[in-house]
Formats: structure tokens, C-alpha cells, sequence
């Protein structure tokens, strides 16, 4: 009598168990497979994309996620991997914006959705596939609020003005050549500055360093060693660019914090170590631009289109007049 209880007991055990397994392997099988392709890992803003990406698909996707290493090549051949591998959806963070019809035609042939984001591709390459959205910001309003700051140190602060010639003599950081928002912010930051009333006159070339500290690091190095004394304003199309040139600028006793002489330094992201650079003093200002919600939006959207809903379903987001990009707000940041 034992045994047989014995028995029943193990049975009921066993058929447990495999209903466990069962529903859990289920649970697992529901979770779409989602491949995420970012330009390079190392980029400061990116990353707080990348994490809240994470975040915001935790427990709801199962998620592949490759570093492009700033290599186009390399992104294209992890893209044909993933689509080998049949990923329900892609979430791509362009190394090259221009190699966009590519990557579309592509994915396109496999009828994958998917949502790129940050560095926009041409949005008329993205509208030839119905399954494409793009998730961004509008590029020319972060350089216009870099504009915006530029006339509220000047207005604030006439001790700027080292030369007393009226003018801000500049030099300006920009990420690359040919990307819309590297061109947009270096473009708008002063032609705003300019509508606000102040007059503008750069130093030298645009130094173009890819969005890198390093590289911008020494490029300010260079402009020092040729006009030191001369230099009024630093204007960077991201964060690491500008702690690049601060870097540059503390190495000879300039923006240090609670030191007496201070350039101004203005850049673009709101990244935890400009936001502390800045708390500290040492750099002027920054535009905010919210990763943590380009992150949350670039998801919400991936799920709805995996699950055959509208992009926008169920979102607070809406398009631009392009019918396929939503545009995250910028703000200005200057301190606590």
C-alpha cells in the first residue's frame, strides 16, 4: 500500500514538474526575438539608450544585441546574422546613415519591422518599406538652444569678451562630416546665437573628431598651442567632445573647478558627466537629449509592430509631418 502511494506521489510529482517546464518553456516561446544593432558600444549618449533598452524589454523579448564598433561592414554583417537567425524584430542604430537603402532592402526581403533610431537615415529610403519607423529628435532644435545658451552667457557674463571687440570668438567640435545631426547642430548653434543679437567669429576650422573626448582633446591642444588668450567660447555637438576640450583647457590652468579662469564650454546630451561638469562649474551648459525615453519609445514601439499593431498604439507619441519619424524633445540644460 505503501508503494503504490509511493508511486502516486512520484507520478504526481513528475507530472508537476513537466507542467512546470512546460509553461515556462511556453513563456519563453512567447517572448519575440529581438535584434538590436548600435553603431559603437562606447558612445557615452548611446549607452543610456542601450540601458534603458534593456530595461524596457526585460522580461518581454529576448534580446540580441551587437556592437557595430563604428564599422559599417561589421554592422552589415551582423545585420545578415540576425536575419539568418529569424529575429521577429530589428532595432538598428545606424554606423553610416547613408548606407541606409541597403540595410533597408534587406530586411525589407525578410518582412522584419523595424524601428531605427538616433542617427536618422534618409526618410525617404525608410517610407519604401511599410514596416520601417524612425525614432530621433529634430536635430536643428538642439543646435538652436545651443544658440539660446550661447546668448545667456553673453548677456551674463561681458567678462567673456576677453578681446572687448563685441564679439565671441569661437571654435566648434563636430562629430562627423556628413551626418544630418553633426551638421544641423553646428549649423544652427550659431545662426541662432546670431538672430539672438550676438555676434559670432570663429577660430580656425571646425574641428571634426566623431563625437570622440580623445580626438577632441587634442584638436583643442592644437587651438590653444596657435590662439591661446584668443579663444572665447567652445561649442561641441555632444558632451564628449566638450569634456575633450575641457580636458585640454585644465591642462593649462583653465576650467578647473574653483579656479578664476573659466572659457566657456557648451555641448549636447545631459550626460552624467557633463551634468557634474557643469554642477562643478567648469563647463557652462548642455542640451539635454533624453536617452533614457528614446530608449522607452524606440521599445514600446518594436513590441506593438511584433505584435501586429499600429507603431503608436497605446504610446503618448505622435509623428512628424513625415508620417514615420517620431522626434524626442530636447531641453536646455545649465545647472541645478
Amino acid at each position: 500500500m505503501k508503494i503504490r502511494k509511493s508511486r502516486v506521489l512520484f507520478f504526481t510529482l513528475c507530472l508537476s514538474l513537466t507542467a512546470f517546464f512546460l509553461a515556462t518553456t511556453a513563456a519563453f516561446a512567447a517572448n519575440p526575438r529581438i535584434g538590436i544593432l548600435i553603431y559603437k558600444y562606447d558612445d557615452t549618449y548611446i549607452s543610456t539608450v542601450r540601458n534603458a533598452l534593456n530595461k524596457a524589454l526585460e522580461g518581454k523579448a529576448e534580446i540580441m544585441m551587437q556592437d557595430g564598433k563604428g564599422d559599417q561592414a561589421t554592422q552589415n554583417d551582423q545585420l545578415d546574422v540576425l536575419i539568418e537567425r529569424k529575429v521577429d524584430g530589428l532595432i538598428v542604430n545606424m554606423v553610416d546613415a547613408q548606407a541606409a537603402a541597403g540595410v533597408v532592402n534587406k530586411i525589407k526581403a525578410a518582412g522584419i519591422p523595424v524601428v531605427f533610431f538616433n542617427r536618422e537615415p534618409d526618410l525617404g529610403v525608410l517610407k519604401t518599406y511599410n514596416k520601417a519607423v524612425f525614432v530621433g529628435t529634430n536635430a536643428a532644435d538642439a543646435g538652436k538652444m545651443q544658440g539660446d545658451i550661447i546668448k545667456q552667457l553673453w548677456t551674463a557674463n561681458p567678462a567673456f569678451d576677453l578681446n572687448k571687440d563685441g564679439k565671441f570668438q569661437y571654435v566648434m567640435f563636430k562629430g562627423e562630416p556628413d551626418n544630418p545631426e553633426a551638421i544641423a547642430r553646428t549649423e544652427f548653434s550659431v545662426s541662432q546665437a546670431v538672430a539672438n543679437g550676438v555676434k559670432m567669429d570663429q577660430i580656425g576650422q571646425t574641428f571634426v573628431c566623431n563625437w570622440d573626448t580623445a580626438l577632441a582633446q587634442q584638436a583643442m591642444e592644437s587651438a590653444l598651442a596657435a590662439n591661446e588668450g584668443k579663444i572665447e567660447l567652445v561649442i561641441a555637438n555632444n558632451d564628449s567632445m566638450a569634456m575633450g576640450a575641457i580636458a585640454a583647457l585644465s591642462n593649462i590652468g583653465y576650467n578647473v573647478e574653483g579656479g578664476s579662469k573659466l572659457i566657456p564650454v557648451i555641448g549636447v546630451d545631459a550626460t552624467d558627466q557633463a551634468v557634474d561638469a557643469i554642477n562643478k562649474g567648469i563647463m557652462s551648459g548642455t542640451v539635454k537629449q533624453d536617452g533614457e525615453a528614446m530608449g522607452n519609445a524606440v521599445a514600446g514601439i518594436m513590441l506593438n509592430m511584433i505584435s501586429g499593431k499600429a507603431p503608436l498604439n497605446g504610446t503618448s507619441y505622435k509623428y512628424d509631418d513625415s508620417s514615420i519619424a517620431v522626434r524626442i524633445p530636447y531641453a536646455p540644460f545649465l545647472g541645478k
